[in-house]
């Protein structure tokens, strides 16, 4: 999971030999292959399939609802907490990178979080809407 971590870290992790360059790149490639699928197909059969939504307005908002906590448990618990304050996501030998999510990356996720699920959740509803319709 070292591609999540900063350019500085993943440098720093590569010197020490406990990764590639191109384990890091591979890893990211398929970590957006598999999650960003899993997570858009998780929130169209919560709000379509077991919620049974049928309008742009109602897949909209429920959309919006599950992704916007999705986003605050990702800020809160995995980056505020798990992240920020335990060792378990420490790698040995990187101690002095820390903190792993820095100010301008904290900074990045809220707006992507924040302005990014909006624009996510009316894509997907308005597909959902024209494909269905």
């Amino acid at each position: 999971m070292v591609h999540l971590y900063s350019p500085a870290v993943q440098q720093r992790c590569v010197k020490l030999g406990l990764t590639s360059p191109e384990r890091i790149r591979r890893n990211s490639l398929l970590f957006k292959a598999v999650c960003i699928p899993g997570y858009i197909s998780y929130v169209l059969v919560c709000v379509y399939g077991i919620n049974g939504a049928r309008s742009f307005a109602a897949g909209f908002w429920q959309l919006l609802v599950i992704l916007s906590v999705m986003n605050l448990i990702d800020r809160f618990l995995i980056d505020g907490y798990w992240v920020g304050h335990t060792n378990a996501w420490t790698i040995p030998g990187t101690e002095d990178l820390k903190p792993y999510i820095t100010a301008k990356n904290k900074q990045k996720k809220w707006l992507f979080g924040t302005v990014g699920m909006a624009v996510i959740a009316m894509v997907l509803a308005a597909m959902v809407t024209i494909f269905t319709h």
